[in-house]
């Protein structure tokens, strides 16, 4: 074993069950690479992520067969602690309220709460009891309506939660806002107003604050105060890596989607304008880039939920067991399958998480019918000029049928649903790199790029 080696950044992924360091060397040259991966439980039960990370770190130096390991930079992404868990406040739930929420997703939070109006005392309750990581406050385009969200922050302060909130709503209430939260526990951050005027979103301020206040607190949350002992560079929610990543991958590849099939979760997130004839009779506006977050499609934790959105006689027909035996095989299963056919079990639930998954994205054509008679609209997501899928996380990248299960999933489209007509360019992380190259491209954008045409692109 060589006594030591140094590699130029790793990146760590800190999940709610696995932690992942990726080792990178040649960055800031024409050739950065992938140089060894290490793996290891993450330990935020026993009150310290740092000891899931040490030991991926010791695997890590086992694989590259090095005693000594250093390196100049470390960044991570993690879900670990519950992630980043926000309540969205608004005035109107499809306007103001949809806007903050899109830019809460999009930045990897997972949303525990939503209300649009003033809050009642029944919601405010529930706020105390959920203690989020940050509070988003909207309401009001800009020089419209006011009070709803002044009302609404008076509310919130009067809690003393000690919660960092974020303001995103109508521009003229910044000094009102300012007053209300000058004396009080909670760390306030203004950003631009979500929805800005009718029918328009301006997300993107919002997230990049999002992200920059999870990384000043989330250290703060029970098994994360010790993490920046490692972590030197960008902590950000994984989540918000994957679409850090499909963002940059956007700019290079046009139009696409990225499946990301857990074992809690199904998080899908695309990144397209869509097509200029859906844009002229969409009801609605939609983001660039949006996120959605199925907690009640993963292949481990809510497995059984997933059976029972499955299709049992094309379960049974893939797996070969029988129909009344298909609940106690899915209850039996690992987090990890042990054997061929809980392998093939794992692929059919994810089957059934990438399409339950992508028709809740997907907007749809619907029939209005008005004085002038009948009206084709459209409403929600219109991905019908996706160029790509990109399939990432445990079941997608793991099975060797990522790629057959995407393809079958688009085949699974009806008539009224926004998908492309045509097949989009499939592309399998097989590294499990697609959350570090999210976080590496908010510094290093080149070499992300780079890396990811080697490992994706070249799959």
């Amino acid at each position: 074993m060589s006594s030591s080696m140094q590699a130029d950044v790793l990146c760590a992924e800190i999940g709610s069950t696995t932690t992942v360091v990726n080792a990178f060397k040649g960055i800031g040259t024409a050739e950065p690479r992938l140089t060894g991966q290490g793996f290891a439980p993450t330990s935020v039960l026993e009150g310290d992520v740092t000891i899931g990370l040490n030991a991926a770190l010791k695997n890590l130096k086992e694989k590259l067969g090095c005693g000594d390991l250093s390196w100049k930079r470390f960044l991570a992404s993690s879900s670990a602690a519950g992630g980043l868990r926000m309540t969205v406040h608004g005035l109107v739930y499809d306007m103001t309220v949809r806007a903050a929420k899109e830019a809460a997703l999009g930045a990897g939070a997972n949303i525990h709460q939503v209300t649009a109006g003033r809050l009642r005392r029944t919601e405010l309750k529930k706020l105390v009891e959920l203690r989020p990581n940050i509070i988003m406050i909207a309401g009001g385009v800009d020089y419209g309506e006011r009070d709803t969200a002044l009302d609404n922050a008076e509310k919130i302060a009067a809690l003393k939660l000690n919660i960092p909130v974020i303001y995103a709503g109508n521009v003229q209430n910044h000094e009102e806002i300012r007053e209300i939260f000058q004396d009080s526990d909670n760390r306030l951050y203004i950003v631009d107003n979500v929805y800005p005027v009718i029918d328009r979103m301006e997300v993107l301020p919002a997230r990049r604050v999002i992200q920059q206040v999870f990384e000043e607190h989330i250290v703060h949350a029970p098994g994360m105060e010790q993490i920046r002992s490692l972590v030197d560079g960008r902590l950000i929610p994984t989540p918000g890596a994957v679409m850090e990543a499909t963002r940059f991958l956007n700019e290079e590849l046009g139009d696409l989607i990225t499946f990301d099939v857990g074992g809690a979760t199904t998080d899908i997130h695309s990144v397209t304008e869509g097509s200029e004839n859906i844009s002229r009779i969409q009801i609605y506006p939609e983001p660039d880039a949006k996120r959605t977050v199925e907690g009640d499609l993963g292949v481990y934790v809510n497995r059984m939920n997933v059976l029972e959105l499955s299709d049992l006689r094309r379960l049974s027909r893939k797996t070969g067991i029988e129909e009344e035996n298909l609940e106690s095989a899915v209850r039996e299963l690992k987090a990890v399958p042990e054997t061929e056919s809980q392998r093939i079990l794992v692929g059919e639930l994810s089957f059934t998480a990438l399409k339950t998954g992508l028709h809740r994205h997907a907007g749809k054509y619907r029939d209005s019918f008005a004085s002038g008679g009948k009206k084709t609209v459209a409403m929600g997501r219109d991905l019908t000029a996706l160029n790509y899928a990109v399939g990432t996380g445990g079941a997608l990248t793991r099975l060797g049928i990522g790629s057959q299960l995407i393809e079958e999933v688009f085949a699974t489209g009806q008539k009224y649903d926004l998908l492309p007509p045509a097949l989009p360019k499939i592309l399998i992380d097989t590294k499990y790199i697609m959350a570090s190259l999210g976080v590496l491209s908010t510094e290093y954008p080149e070499d992300a790029v780079h890396l990811f045409r080697h490992y994706l692109e070249n799959n």
